[in-house]
């Protein structure tokens, strides 16, 4: 009796610790809304691709395991794709497919990365992109991050919110929002390169709207895919800040 308790007690614990690994490695998206959207949106397998804050790399159900490695990383973790299913009228599975997500690393404009295929690693077959590894004598996958993606309105370290606009260089870009109770000529933006403008202002958590401004004309956000509505009905970005 005591000896079955012992190994209760013993399967129990190994369970826990087993389990806690299980979630420890799973990749957990920091906004859980935008990948849930940027999930149902994949509908086929297709070369890697930019959809908002993610790369979506994808791969077809005709093997077992399919995992991806990147260079960002130095190759060390390997991430492991899920499985996609697609359901008809009656519920039953139509197509289905493996996928992963990848946050946009910043300030990166150009990622390698190999795949993991049934334990064996291999290039990307969905990409035409590949690179030789003259120093460790292997072949990569890589993908071209554009020159915008990597300037992004996002909230720095320092408790600053950094707004990005590109536009055409020479302008006046000002910034306007819900909080200036969209009073677009107290923030004006200050073009760091040309055709990029930017500005810090200190925000405290919580969630805004705000749009850019030329003249008399507003206009999206757009290195950020989030919007929202402002009072009066436009169509307007929109930020949280945690």
């Amino acid at each position: 009796m005591i000896n079955d308790m012992k190994k209760s007690i013993f399967l129990f614990g190994f369970l826990c610790i087993f389990a806690s690994y299980i979630f420890a490695a799973e990749d957990i998206p920091s906004d859980t809304y935008e990948y849930d959207l940027t999930v149902t949106s994949i509908t086929e397998v297709r070369e890697p691709y930019i959809s908002g804050n993610y790369i979506v790399f994808t791969a077809p159900n005709t093997v077992r395991t399919v995992g991806i490695a990147f260079d960002f990383e130095d190759f060390k973790k390997i991430h492991n794709f899920k499985l996609h299913k697609n359901y008809g009228y009656e519920g039953d599975v139509t197509s289905s497919f493996f996928f992963f997500l990848l946050e946009k690393p910043k300030k990166i404009h150009k990622i390698a990365y190999r795949l993991i295929v049934d334990g064996l690693w291999t290039t990307d077959p969905n990409n035409k992109n590949v690179i030789y590894n003259s120093k460790d004598g292997y072949t990569l996958s890589y993908l071209n991050i554009p020159y915008t993606e990597n300037f992004v309105t996002e909230t720095l370290e320092n408790g600053q919110t950094r707004f990005v606009c590109f536009a055409p260089s020479g302008q006046k870009i000002r910034l306007g929002g819900s909080f200036t109770n969209w009073d677009s000529w107290i923030y004006e933006m200050k073009e760091i390169q040309p055709g990029r403008y930017e500005i810090d202002i200190p925000l405290h958590k919580g969630t805004y709207y705000y749009a850019y401004y030329s003249g008399t004309t507003s206009f999206l956000d757009p290195t950020n895919p989030l919007k929202g509505y402002s009072s009066d009905g436009r169509i307007v970005s929109c930020i949280t800040i945690k």
